[in-house]
């Protein structure tokens, strides 16, 4: 764009340079706009001190600027804008009160005084400044001869090791309240103020020489204590010595962990830095490294930038009046802004020469900034909407359900991560079996701790471990578990026991066993280490472990083989639906639980899914999770209602058949986001009783609709959909599939760095051009050691036959 900046309709918002406005102008006859251009002042230090302003014009391109931190003190700041009338682009600067119409003024003051998505997600709660405890001048510390040593905390009424507070007073160390992102304790150190009324505690792990993290019971809020490094240094702590890492790693983290940190980050070695199309980094919008990781993933598979950036002229000509909230525009432009190589250029020789005079050197800021993207693709979630740390896993599950429910064009690139999976479960007592298949995006692979090759160090280390946290030495240097690759795939095709099976050829619960082939095999394969699980206090941690990954993967032997001879099919009967007299009567399997929250999704919403389908199995719970992941309530806390509501919920989320016939909606999404259509699964639901597993069997044995759709949900869902006029037409033959050999390759991984999926940081590695790349948020370097065996997501292609 030669002019610079960002347009915005009076009537709408827009984000296009003035090529795109006038295409706008023409589409729609809206012919007022708000030009919007901001001029960086970079300070440069002068003869007398002082700062002499050189300009940089900064374009505003949406949220796709480019991130030379225009936030730091190197800039200062001169906003522009100006009121253009197409088509003649005739401009008048603002403000001009004087000149122009009142309502004109008002809305041009509303729309410059607005929050973008950049802004909204400031935390401007953090901004506010602390206050100075009361207690800190006159604090009383008992003198009891307590010293805390560098590392190997532990609560001292339980053996929780996270989220620890040192009492200021006598020198106690217990843990805090349990939170909602899965971190927290029992509640030990208020406890212990409420018994002792000592006010002040300093959280372990944030103690550095700047400062640490206090908190005053009495205040009931957190403080700074003038006086820390004195409170601190009565227990034999000295600030001066106290880090915390740049990953925010706690002191008590640093030796079991910072091998990790190390290997998967490539620390230590001199990385080359990366420039051009696909070597663009995105910046961290505070714990946002999940997304990053994923979509550099997801863009650098041909198939997804065709769809986005090869339609990306097509998609910005049919995109609605509002493309801040269309989703095929926002990943066009995100593509675009990761593919292009605008964002991503390396230093000029005269800012070479600058930084070695300066006898400084400041890392280049390439790279995106992707708020506008992050604010829509999270809009409504619980979780991706915050700035909490995410399941990447789980970003990519929600990010492949918006695929497809916003088709572009003809293709689908999620056709390339789905397959079927075949289900063959058979019930031991009657040795009867059902086969039924699924749709999936992900091959989930079960850790085998029980095949580790050096059992004899994990032995040893645990002894050396026990021993250091009696004595409260620090923590030996961690040993991981190695697990041969095949043992984890063997563990994949074992039988599994399915909890609470119910057979229907006994019309009773049974025991029965269950296992998993490909029925088809996707031409890229996506396979989830399953690293995160619970501990006996139920709080989410990592298995610290070393796979052998393999370059080339051949899982031709899982392919499904079907009904055999000589097995008999169990009888097509489905289980009654009980609710009981008294709801709070229906205990919660929470096995099933377990199962779920293995997958990524939040506990909360797992205990509802079991509760609301009538503990009916994790695959039952699953569906019901998918349909209504998009409710603002989904991550809170089950409550039981009263008799009536639960009877008419739970029948709704059961699938009971209402007074019209209509299936629930969100048992149709269910089907819609496998790839039938509307009408299809509207009709496989009503010829099967609402039953979503005999509803999609039902589908494999009638490809064809019975009847033609209905012309008023054709209508409606053209209008729901922000980019009707691209839509192509799907056939209802059943899910598209790729099915091909079993033969991949690696081309690219996912690693997590820390303790849980709510907590650390994730980086990227990918195979390009013959050579691996590291994706670390904007650093994009040549990778020279990638850990590959340290991965938590690998992503394969299919090799040709």
């Amino acid at each position: 764009d030669s002019e610079g900046g960002l347009y915005v309709c009076m009537n709408t918002f827009l984000g296009f340079g003035r090529e795109h406005i006038e295409r706008h102008y023409r589409k729609t006859g809206q012919c007022v706009y708000l030009h919007l251009r901001r001029h960086a002042r970079e300070k440069v230090p002068g003869a007398s001190g002082g700062a002499l302003p050189k300009r940089r014009n900064a374009k505003l391109f949406l949220d796709l600027e480019i991130s030379s931190d225009l936030n730091s003190d190197d800039f200062e700041y001169e906003d522009e804008a100006k009121l253009v009338i197409f088509p003649d682009h005739y401009e008048i600067s603002l403000p001009n009160i004087e000149e122009l119409p009142a309502l004109v003024t008002i809305a041009c003051d509303a729309l410059l005084s607005a929050k973008s998505p950049y802004r909204k997600q400031e935390p401007d709660s953090w901004e506010e400044e602390l206050q100075a405890s009361k207690h800190a001048k006159t604090l009383v510390q008992l003198d009891n001869g307590v010293r805390i040593p560098p590392s190997g905390w532990k609560c001292s009424r339980c053996d929780l090791r996270e989220n620890l507070w040192l009492n200021l007073t006598d020198g106690s160390v217990l843990c805090g309240k349990w939170f909602f992102d899965g971190s927290g304790g029992n509640g030990h150190a208020m406890e212990h103020y409420r018994e002792t009324g000592y006010p002040l505690a300093v959280k372990l792990g944030t103690i550095t020489p700047d400062g640490a993290d206090v908190y005053s019971f009495d205040e009931e809020e957190p403080v700074l204590d003038p006086h820390i490094a004195k409170h601190l240094a009565h227990f034999g702590i000295d600030m001066l010595q106290m880090q915390v890492t740049e990953n925010g790693l706690r002191d008590n983290d640093i030796k079991p962990r910072v091998s990790e940190w190390e290997v998967i980050q490539e620390a230590g070695v001199k990385l080359k830095p990366m420039y051009g199309p696909g070597y663009t980094g995105m910046k961290n919008l505070g714990n946002s490294c999940y997304l990053n990781a994923v979509m550099q993933a997801i863009f650098s598979i041909p198939e997804f930038q065709r769809a986005y950036v090869g339609n990306l002229p097509r998609i910005f000509d049919y995109s609605p009046l509002d493309p801040t909230q269309d989703f095929n525009t926002q990943m066009a432009k995100l593509g675009h802004g990761l593919l292009s190589g605008q964002y991503s250029k390396p230093p000029m020789k005269s800012e070479l020469i600058e930084q070695v005079m300066k006898e400084e050197h400041k890392p280049q800021h390439n790279g995106i900034s992707p708020r506008m993207f992050k604010a829509f693709i999270s809009k409504g979630h619980p979780e991706f909407s915050s700035n909490r740390q995410q399941d990447a896993q789980e970003f990519f599950l929600h990010l492949i359900n918006l695929v497809e429910r916003n088709p572009v064009g003809s293709e689908n690139p999620s056709d390339v991560f789905r397959f079927l999976v075949e289900e063959r479960t058979q019930c031991c007592q009657s040795r009867k079996v059902r086969y039924t298949e699924r749709v999936d995006y992900i091959m989930q692979l079960p850790v085998a701790m029980e095949a580790a090759t050096n059992k004899d160090e994990l032995i040893a280390y645990e002894l050396k471990r026990r021993e250091a946290e009696a004595a409260r030495r620090p923590l030996p240097e961690l040993v991981r578990a190695k697990i041969p690759f095949s043992a984890c795939l063997q563990a994949f095709s074992e039988p599994s026991n399915v909890e609470d099976f119910w057979s229907s050829a006994l019309q009773a619960k049974s025991a029965g066993v269950k296992t998993s082939r490909f029925a088809s095999f996707p031409e890229y394969l996506v396979v989830q280490i399953k690293k995160f699980t619970f501990g006996l206090d139920w709080i989410p941690k990592k298995l610290d472990v070393s796979i052998d990954m393999p370059d080339f993967l051949d899982i031709s032997h899982l392919r499904a083989r079907g009904l055999q001879p000589g097995e008999e099919e169990l009888p097509d009967i489905a289980p009654p639906i009980v609710i009981p007299d008294d709801p709070k009567a229906l205990d919660i399997d929470e096995s099933s639980v377990m199962q779920l929250a293995e997958m990524g999704f939040p506990l909360e919403a797992c205990r509802k899914a079991v509760y609301y389908t009538g503990n009916l199995g994790a695959e039952v719970a699953f569906n019901w999770i998918i349909a209504h992941m998009e409710e603002p309530d989904f991550a809170e806390p089950l409550v039981i209602p009263a008799f009536g509501e639960v009877a008419s919920s739970g029948a709704a989320a059961l699938g009971a058949v209402g007074l019209d016939n209509q299936p629930p909606e969100e048992m149709v999404a269910i089907i819609i986001s496998m790839g039938f259509q509307r009408n299809l699964a509207i009709q496989a639901l009503k010829a099967t009783n609402n039953n979503l597993e005999r509803a999609l069997e039902w589908i494999f044995s009638h490809p064809e609709p019975e009847e033609e759709s209905d012309p008023a949900l054709d209508t409606m869902d053209m209008e729901n959909n922000a980019n009707a006029n691209i839509l192509a037409e799907t056939g209802s033959e059943g899910p598209r599939i790729k099915d091909g050999p079993g033969r991949y390759e690696l081309f690219g991984f996912i690693s997590h760095m820390g303790t849980s999926t709510m907590s650390g940081h994730y980086v990227c590695h990918l195979r390009k051009e013959g050579r691996w790349v590291i994706y670390n948020d904007l650093r994009v370097c040549a990778s020279e050691r990638p850990p590959k065996d340290l991965g938590y997501i690998y992503f394969y292609h299919r090799i040709p036959s």
